[in-house]
């Protein structure tokens, strides 16, 4: 069935709109909690070198997950290209560069930089980063096995955040924002060539 295109510009606000609204309720929740979200965020040259190198390993994942051609990984790509790819298709690469930088600041404030450390103080450090990736995955559940990857990859960045001995938030919010932005980019691409072959 063919896709009725979305107006670019209206995606492109409305996505950058509902990311930047988590900015406002990590905050709103951060003070009903007595926590801080912005508390461990500081700029150095380390964190963001650590980030960019962090991104690797998720984009090749996401390479080799590609390459696999299994019922639930197709369903994954499908729904991707069905809900982004539209959206995604008229957008500019500048674009698609700053929703990623919102949304990697965004979700990394809430997640990491609030409910991580909100579970670690009441229940221990693992138990805080299982339980806010368990959350991070849940409302990723376009379908359980992405659920299931969302989760994974929230672990990963809930351990990034202390990469190097010195807990930043500027690590896993570098490494999310570079891995949609790769992501949003293979999106756009592979719906752009379905477009052009119908």
């Amino acid at each position: 069935m063919a896709q009725t295109p979305i107006d670019p510009t209206r995606f492109f606000k409305a996505a950058c709109n509902f990311e930047g609204a988590l900015i406002l309720v990590a905050a709103f929740l951060g003070w009903l909690a007595d926590i801080n979200p912005f508390a461990e965020i500081s700029f150095s040259e380390r964190a963001l070198l650590y980030g960019i190198l962090g991104t690797l390993p998720l984009f090749l994942l996401f390479l080799l997950l590609e390459q696999i051609h299994t019922p639930p990984l197709q369903k994954i790509r499908d729904l991707l290209a069905e809900t982004l790819g539209t959206g995604l298709y008229g957008c500019h690469w500048t674009d698609l560069f700053l929703l990623s930088a919102i949304a990697g600041f965004s979700e990394e404030l809430l997640f990491r930089g609030l409910l991580q450390p909100w579970m670690e103080s009441a229940w221990g450090m693992a138990a805080g980063l299982l339980g806010s990736n368990l959350i991070f995955g849940l409302v990723h559940a376009v379908t359980p096995w992405y659920a299931l990857l969302a989760a994974l990859v929230g672990v990963y960045l809930g351990l990034a955040l202390d990469y190097g001995g010195e807990r930043n938030l500027l690590t896993p919010m570098v490494i999310h924002g570079l891995y949609d932005f790769v992501v949003f980019l293979v999106i756009k691409k592979s719906y752009s060539r379905a477009a052009d072959k119908r």
